[in-house]
């Protein structure tokens, strides 16, 4: 080891603060019996010593030349730590950065994280994540006999992430749930604590009526939330994700589609004869949606999808198949959420890049529904197929109502309470199983209403007739070789 006598020294004119001295004593590296780190640097800061070890003499000798030349320049080192000024005063505001973004509130963090995620996000996805955070909002505000309801609380809170109003004044119905979460908020950093994400946990899982949340909306919600923690912990807002400390709570899926629902050919006939009784004052409302309907139902749409379609990507032979190739889908959002301003999202096909189609064959019975639809009501705005009274986009209260009031005139009082086709999207699930049950492939399924194979054997496995038959009958034939059948 080098001699003390070896070490070079500055003393600088002038004195130090306290806890800092100007005597700063630098000794060579030298080698020490160690094996990870065998270099070892030694120095003195107003007689107290201080050291470190390296793994290479590279590292020891770079150490060395940055003290020396924070001596050179004569900046007094902190007694204690043995280290210039210069990165005392770095680590001392690394670290009050630090604690400032620990105490970042939930609703700033919201609000900068949602703003970052906007322009390249889907109208849908935009409302669902701020619905998503919503709830989590509930649970990281204050608590008291004057605090705003939750539906309030939920409301201001959808309303101020969007980047559009930031700086707006809150509408007047829920400015004081907004005031609320803005004066109450909790710091980010408080989601370490455990008392506080449980409370986080319970609006992943419940909705505000006390009730469990449906499986899919708590896998959205804790899906949105372990994102939005991914980020702060890049950002360095967070210093771990205290969601990935939490086993996933087990939630029984409901993607499996419940056979109650699905129609047969001959109810399916009479619910779509009965949408052309459905009117509107002196307007058959109805009328203008059967072909709407029978899209999903002969052709697997979604709704999104068929309000979308346009006649220039309709082939309508005059006999035999014809061909609807998908290229748009427009979903309802709400005009809050989409760029245009529109209610409708203009979308690509779910699943799918921009600017790929889909292609779907369609029967010659849904091509003359289509052709009787275009001589009806012509073409709406933007060449599209279906429209309402005045050529604008359908809207998805319009195709509800209709369908609720066709459901009344087509099926019993008891099936109309029943599930079966409670939905316009139940039609697109009897068309898969009808195809499925027809025998055509799976991957042509797929490939047609524009799912996974995956998907659609998960979720319509259980539409599919005749798999118990014919399980027993491959067991029968067993028992037969086996000798065991009675």
């Amino acid at each position: 080891m080098s001699n003390e006598n070896d070490a070079p020294t500055l003393r600088p004119h002038g004195s130090a603060r306290p806890g800092y001295s100007l005597d700063v004593r630098l000794w060579k590296v030298s080698k020490v019996n160690r094996k990870a780190r065998p270099y070892q640097l030694r120095w003195v800061v107003g007689g107290k010593v201080s050291s470190a070890t390296f793994a290479t003499s590279t590292l020891a000798e770079n150490r060395r030349n940055e003290l020396w030349q924070a001596m050179r320049r004569g900046e007094a080192f902190e007694i204690e730590s043995g280290q210039p000024e210069s990165e005392v005063r770095t680590a001392v505001e690394a670290a009050q950065a630090a604690d400032a973004k620990l105490r970042l509130g939930w609703f700033d963090f919201c609000r900068k994280y949602v703003a970052g995620r906007w322009r390249t996000s889907a109208a849908k996805t935009r409302e669902g994540m701020a619905d998503s955070l919503a709830a989590v909002t509930l649970a990281m505000v204050g608590r008291g006999d004057d605090a705003p309801d939750d539906e309030d609380l939920r409301l201001a809170f959808r309303w101020a992430v969007i980047p559009a109003n930031v700086g707006e004044e809150p509408p007047v119905d829920f400015k004081a749930a907004y005031d609320w979460i803005t004066a109450t908020d909790r710091p980010l950093g408080d989601l370490t604590d455990p008392e506080v994400f449980e409370g986080v946990l319970y609006r992943l899982s419940y909705k505000l009526d006390g009730t469990p949340a449906a499986g899919d909306t708590y896998r959205r919600r804790r899906r949105t939330l372990n994102t939005a923690l991914e980020h702060a912990v890049v950002a360095g807002e967070l210093q771990e994700n205290p969601l990935q400390r939490v086993r996933r709570k087990y939630v029984g899926s409901n993607d499996v589609v419940d056979r109650r629902v699905l129609v047969n050919a001959v109810q399916a006939r009479q619910l779509l004869t009965a949408v052309s009784y459905v009117r509107s004052w002196d307007r058959c409302r109805g009328r203008r949606l059967v072909a709407f309907y029978a899209v999903l139902y002969y052709a697997g749409l979604r709704p999104a999808e068929a309000v979308g379609l346009r006649w220039s990507d309709c082939h309508l032979p005059e006999t035999g198949w014809g061909t609807l190739t998908l290229r748009e889908t427009r979903p309802v959002s709400g005009k809050q959420w989409t760029d245009s301003g529109e209610r409708h999202d203009r979308r690509g096909l779910k699943a799918r890049e921009a600017s790929k189609d889909r292609p779907v064959p369609i029967p010659p019975v849904l091509v003359a529904i289509l052709e009787a639809h275009r001589k009806a009501f012509g073409t709406a705005k933007e060449g599209r197929v279906f429209g309402n009274e005045r050529g604008g986009v359908v809207g998805s209260s319009t195709y509800w109502r209709v369908w609720e009031e066709a459901r009344e005139y087509a099926l019993p009082p008891e099936r109309v309470a029943s599930p079966l086709a409670g939905r316009p999207y139940d039609l697109r699930h009897a068309c898969i199983t009808r195809w499925l049950n027809a025998g055509v492939p799976i991957a042509e399924v797929a490939r047609r209403v524009g799912n996974s194979p995956e998907v659609i054997h998960r979720r319509y496995h259980g539409c599919i007739d005749g798999h118990e038959e014919a399980a027993n009958a491959k067991i029968t034939k067993s028992l037969e070789q086996d000798g065991d059948a009675v």
